[in-house]
């Protein structure tokens, strides 16, 4: 025989509700005495206070052993890569002679990336300094801050310093400029106490599967480079980092690509010769080196 539940009436639900909110017989709020509830707030009151006081102790030690000025670990910056400017999102640089606006936000993008490069604000800003060597500033036990940066004048970089240029860094008249930089690393000492210097090819990726890789090597054509031969003095390193090295502004190496064959994508590839930075790993193709298309387009 099934026994059916007595129905609660809405009146009586509605009274079990409020008794159990408030229980003016045993004077209890929702099921607990007052002193079971302070017990449990004085309960999470003191486990979260330890759990705060923990982990402020904890960033407190990490944070004594962290330096304000230098990374405590760069093992992935081990091997600096290049850059080239100006920087485009693909690193293609399309030039079409004819069309002002093609390379007109090129001419920009330089104009303000070479602006602190200027010989005034070096001259106001950076040392005069010996070339061949490295320009160490060492602390000796004082903290030695801000640290100073060698020049590197505007007027270096020869026909591509812009200067009076109304080629526009040549992408006016087809024969573009293209900057070469090093990313920096901390305390990095580049070269080895070598010289060292910087080199582009026209070269296919290996991956390519187009047939005849010499061709780039033809369409690129002849360049030169500011400085000459492309090279990268000892004495801008090391870099202390931005903190510590305000005014610092690192070397450039200027490529002005002279006889581009145009209308045709060529594949360029500059890397740095310096006896401790590789640049064989297949792996980053910006260790050491970059590789960026470059096109010029003439009617």
């Amino acid at each position: 025989m099934v026994i059916q539940k007595e129905k609660k009436s809405c009146g009586q639900v509605v009274e079990e509700w409020k008794e159990f909110v408030w229980n003016p017989r045993t004077h209890q709020f929702m099921g607990r005495t007052g002193t079971s509830w302070a017990f449990i707030l004085l309960f999470y009151l003191v486990f979260y206070g330890f759990l705060t006081a923990m982990f402020t102790l904890t960033m407190w030690v990490m944070l004594q052993t962290v330096s304000d000025h230098t990374p405590k670990y760069q093992d992935r910056l081990a091997t600096p890569g290049l850059m080239i400017r100006p920087k485009t999102e693909n690193l293609d640089v399309i030039v079409n002679v004819s069309d002002t606006e093609s390379w007109d936000q090129h001419v920009q993008k330089l104009n303000k990336f070479l602006e602190p490069y200027n010989d005034s604000i070096q001259a106001q800003k950076n040392d005069v300094c010996r070339p061949g060597r490295y320009y160490e500033q060492p602390d000796n036990g004082v903290l030695n801050y801000p640290k100073r940066a060698c020049q590197f004048n505007r007027t270096q970089l020869g026909d591509c310093s812009g200067i009076g240029d109304p080629t526009h860094y040549g992408y006016s008249t087809g024969q573009p400029c293209v900057f070469i930089k090093m990313n920096r690393v901390i305390n990095f000492y580049a070269g080895a106490n070598q010289s060292m210097n910087v080199t582009c090819v026209g070269k296919r990726p290996h991956n390519s599967r187009d047939k005849g890789r010499d061709e780039d090597a033809e369409n690129l054509g002849n360049f030169v480079m500011f400085p000459a031969n492309g090279n990268i003095d000892l004495m801008y390193f090391p870099y202390y980092g931005k903190k510590f090295h305000v005014n610092y502004t690192q070397p450039l190496v200027a490529i002005k690509f002279l006889n581009v064959t145009p209308n045709v994508e060529v594949n360029v590839e500059c890397r740095i010769n310096a006896a401790n930075i590789a640049t064989d790993d297949e792996r980053d193709k910006f260790a050491g080196r970059v590789a960026f298309k470059l096109r010029i387009n003439k009617t």
